[in-house]
């Protein structure tokens, strides 16, 4: 774990103390100021990667030094500390910016997840901006993936990583998900971004076609084959191929696929010229393939020749702090298109698209935007406007029964969305923890905490 910066803002002398010593015995290098006005002054004149930040402080109190700090630097991250554990609270500081909060008295092992999680966060933003750095070097832009999560933010990240070696990778994940951006990413990063990314879609054709599209083939092959086709493997020499529904292949293709991955050979259709080609393979999938495999509709040495190195990408459901930033992106992407003067939305409206469950994922959220964005008499988006009505729509959760922003306590909202994790998971704590998007260690925490496991 990378040690990090840490600003203590504490009044009292003792507990600032206590937090000082207990995290630079962690290897952390940390800081005290007493008051609000300290921390500021502080934070002009050096850097920080964290502040501790007490929400209750004579003078300039938490909420006042939270806005000056992030004017001030927009990337530090806060975690409030209060005894005034209240909904309010709570709310009003993440809405200002800060990342998390911590209740007194305060536990240490809580306290120390806080801190590995701020770090975590912070090593994925400097990796993903050296990314963002090669491809602008290269001339290739990530603006069509739109993200905020931490989980988005570590995939983008993993993409980076495995984009410079020759492995192929197998990309997991629902209908409209981004598979083929992420595909094009880890092409575009890669040395093969100078070749060409040919994308074949293995559902949408027929077997006998399927096979001529991808491995070419000889005049009189077959009825019809008045002349030489060159195939995807042939076109993509030198760079990709990545292969959509990759769990729709027939029987004798996978054969064909699978000696190509083995040997680095194949033939044209109708032809007895062995030929090589210098491909990558990036396949994608939205069935499970290790299902198909069991029940014998896919093989199971082809399987493990694709999953080398295996990218699941969450549903919206899953990561729908991203909702915002994407209905900000398709707004103003279909406004220009369409020549639209387009304000924003009702708060009803934008109520709804934060609450939608979105089964079909970024794509329908895409399509609901644009129909909205072209059908809107007005500067202003409203429920009219979408292809959807509140009582008609699936849900995250019971949030009808909110009644506003929250109900009862952090602590209730927490410990429900925990249960039902859990509940999703079959109470296998890893997947339990990758739905909430927190480790695996602040879950252990958390059920302790709630007294929700033994």
């Amino acid at each position: 774990m990378k040690k990090i910066n840490i600003l203590v803002v504490e009044d009292g002398r003792s507990q600032r103390e206590m937090l000082r010593e207990f995290l630079t015995r962690e290897g952390h290098k940390v800081s005290e100021a007493e008051n609000g006005e300290t921390a500021v002054q502080k934070v002009r004149n050096s850097h920080f990667d964290l502040l501790l930040l007490d929400y209750k402080m004579p003078g300039m109190d938490g909420m006042q030094v939270l806005q000056e700090v992030k004017a001030i630097n927009p990337e530090i991250d806060v975690v409030i500390i209060t005894a005034y554990g209240t909904i309010e609270t709570a709310v009003e500081a993440m809405k200002a910016g800060a990342i998390d909060y911590i209740t007194k008295p305060i536990e240490f092992e809580e306290l120390l997840l806080l801190v590995d999680h701020v770090s975590d966060r912070r090593r994925l933003i400097r990796e993903n901006e050296m990314l963002r750095s090669v491809l602008q070097e290269k001339g290739v832009t990530t603006d069509r993936i739109i993200y905020r999560s931490q989980k988005m933010s570590a995939l983008i990240n993993v993409a980076g990583r495995v984009a410079a070696s020759r492995a192929t990778v197998l990309l997991q994940g629902e209908s409209g998900t981004g598979k083929e951006l992420l595909a094009r990413l880890i092409h575009n990063l890669s040395p093969r971004s100078a070749k060409p990314i040919i994308v074949v879609n293995c559902g949408a054709l027929q077997e006998n076609l399927l096979e001529s599209e991808l491995f070419g083939h000889e005049r009189g092959a077959f009825t019809g084959a008045s002349q030489r086709r060159i195939g995807r493997f042939e076109e993509a020499d030198g760079g990709t191929l990545f292969l959509d529904e990759i769990g729709e292949l027939s029987a004798s293709i996978q054969v064909k696929l699978l000696r190509f991955l083995q040997e680095r050979e194949f033939q044209r259709l109708g032809g007895n010229q062995t030929l090589h080609s210098d491909v990558r393979i990036i396949s994608a999938t939205n069935r499970d393939l290790e299902s198909r495999v069991k029940e014998g509709f896919f093989r199971e040495d082809l399987y493990y020749r694709l999953n080398v190195v295996v990218m699941s990408i969450p549903p919206l459901r899953e990561r729908k702090e991203d909702i915002p930033v994407l209905i900000d992106y398709f707004l103003k992407r279909f406004a220009a298109e369409n020549g639209n003067t387009i304000d924003g939305f009702t708060s009803e409206a934008n109520d709804l698209l934060l609450k939608y469950d979105y089964p079909g994922n970024v794509r329908e959220l895409e399509n609901i935007m644009e129909r909205a964005v072209v059908i809107s008499r007005d500067s202003v988006i409203s429920v009219e406007d979408l292809p959807f009505r509140e009582d008609a729509f699936p849900v995250s959760g019971d949030t009808k029964k909110e009644e506003g922003s929250l109900r009862g306590s952090i602590e209730d909202l927490e410990m429900k969305l925990i249960l039902e994790a859990m509940e999703k998971a079959g109470d296998n704590q890893t997947k339990a923890a990758d739905i909430l998007g927190i480790s695996e260690r602040m879950l252990r925490y958390k059920l302790k905490k709630y007294g929700l496991k033994n």
